[in-house]
């Protein structure tokens, strides 16, 4: 058999299974059935928030790679001095030295280097394809990244407008911050309608507090939640870390009001979107008036929430999970510290601390102990995700209790508190879908979660490489049938002239 019947065979083996499998991957949100959970009838099954949730994507860069600055063959550094003065037999062992070490060492660095560069590039088009096409398919009203954006607080602010530039022009190209110029001045006007007395009495006036009336749902903006590799532990977090992350990722600490009218009922109500940054909730801290100023946030919007409708529902984001014993999730409570002579704040947090959990429950979702105010806490922070209850036995019980969901018995008295599993490849790429809707006959809002994940990134990989070899093979195909026509018809002339 000729090379292009080969090489055509080859292709036409290769065609069918790259269609198929590249269909599914760019249409894997219709193939699995992803969407978000379905609303009552009277909102034709379609929720009038709905959040796509996206947990620790952690762009990583230069401190995955080799030193840039460093030579690509250090073996060489300094032969060329070694060989003009060592002796004739020395210079020859030298020389046979550093070709080894060039093989054995210097090359195979070489190679891996540029092996994770395509690794990383690689990373940031497989997240890229998980937010586009999920975004595509479900069509949220809000989009929000709950912490853990980049993967060091420790890079230097050039490599941080790197990974920023990254973020928002090739993995989630086409997102926009939340305060675009349409919801500024939305927010403006709401500012100025409150009363001048309310602002001079809370010290800095409500630019933690912003009303949004835009239909987003064909541009939802991004609502980025701060992390420990974003901004660092409050052990180590400083101003520095805070105003880079905000001017490139929007603010830590806001609230953003959104409000519902049913045309039916005349009912109304809102939802209450916090950002807390939980990053700084606890302590010791290295910065006590950042520590103090997060603190005096979460105090203003409690006291703001308890003077609206107590129909109105919260749903907190955070990045650092409440705490929960043992054995409800993955990651049990964990605490470390820096050193004394280091300050002595808190180094690592798998969770927030019994009294910060409680703090949170008991102000934003049952506040005064009176009844509770329908919500739900998301966050990240443990890529393996849990989807936990927090609940309370009796009226009279004042301590929470920790519960898997899927076990408890969720139509008691309690709130419901999803960790996100990691958007990361060797989490599956996942993809949290939250539904909210106002429930006319129960008089509460409701919430409910799905999940959409697109598998590891090996997949993504395989579906590709098998894409450009099957290119590959049709290109060169046709060209081997081009060169192989001439030959073809000069075969043909001779037979007949031998006729």
């Amino acid at each position: 058999m000729r090379l292009s019947g080969v090489v055509r065979y080859a292709f036409l083996s290769l065609i069918v299974p790259a269609f198929l499998s590249t269909l599914w991957l760019y249409l894997y949100p219709v193939a699995q059935n992803c969407h978000f959970p379905a609303a009552p009838s009277n909102y034709h099954g379609v929720a009038p928030f709905r959040l796509l949730a996206l947990g620790d994507p952690q762009l990583e860069g230069d401190t995955s790679l080799p030193d840039p600055h460093a030579p690509f063959f250090p073996a060489l550094v300094g032969l060329r001095h070694r060989l003009w003065t060592e002796p004739l037999d020395v210079a020859a062992h030298v020389l046979q030295r550093v070709l080894k070490d060039m093989v054995t060492r210097d090359v195979p660095r070489l190679v891996q280097m540029q092996r994770k560069k395509l690794d990383l590039l690689g990373n940031d088009y497989y997240l890229a394809h998980i937010y586009r096409t999920t975004k595509w398919w479900t069509r949220p009203t809000h989009v929000s990244v709950l912490g853990d954006l980049l993967g060091s607080q420790w890079i230097s602010n050039q490599e941080f407008d790197k990974r920023a530039d990254r973020f928002w022009n090739r993995v989630f190209v086409g997102a926009h911050l939340w305060n675009n110029p349409k919801h500024e001045k939305e927010a403006e006007e709401a500012e100025e309608a409150e009363e001048a007395e309310e602002a001079e009495e809370a010290g800095e006036g409500h630019d933690w507090d912003y009303l949004d009336t835009t239909d987003a749902s064909h541009s939802p903006a991004l609502l980025n939640v701060a992390g420990n590799h974003d901004i660092g532990y409050a052990g180590d977090l400083d101003h520095h870390r805070i105003d880079r992350f905000e001017r490139a990722f929007g603010r830590v600490n806001w609230r953003i009001r959104l409000p519902f009218e049913d045309a039916l009922s005349n009912q109304t109500s809102e939802l209450h979107l916090v950002n807390l940054n939980s990053m700084n909730l606890d302590k010791p801290a290295w910065n006590q008036h950042l520590h103090n100023a997060t603190h005096r946030f979460l105090d203003q919007v409690v006291n703001d929430t308890h003077t609206r409708n107590p129909l109105d529902a919260v749903i907190l984001l955070t990045h650092v999970p409440l705490y929960k014993p043992a054995g409800v999730c993955v990651d049990p409570p964990f605490f470390s510290y820096f050193a004394p002579h280091h300050g002595g704040g808190i180094r690592e947090q798998n969770h927030l601390t019994p009294e910060s959990s409680n703090k949170l429950l008991d102000r934003l979702f049952q506040p005064n102990n009176r009844s509770d105010r329908a919500g739900i806490v998301l966050n990240g922070h443990d890529h393996e995700g849990c989807d936990t209850w927090h609940g309370r036995s009796g009226n009279d019980d004042k301590s929470w209790h920790q519960e898997k969901f899927p076990e408890s018995n969720s139509t008691s008295n309690g709130i419901r508190e999803v960790t996100v599993r990691s958007m990361m490849g060797d989490y599956g790429g996942n993809a949290g879908l939250l539904s909210a809707w106002f429930d006319l006959d129960a008089g509460t809002w409701k919430f409910e979660y799905a999940t959409c994940a697109l598998g590891k990134q090996h997949i993504w990989w395989a579906i590709h490489i098998l894409d450009l070899i099957t290119v590959m093979l049709a290109f060169t195909s046709g060209l081997l049938h081009l060169f192989d026509r001439p030959r073809h018809q000069e075969g043909r002339v001779k037979v007949k002239a031998n006729k």
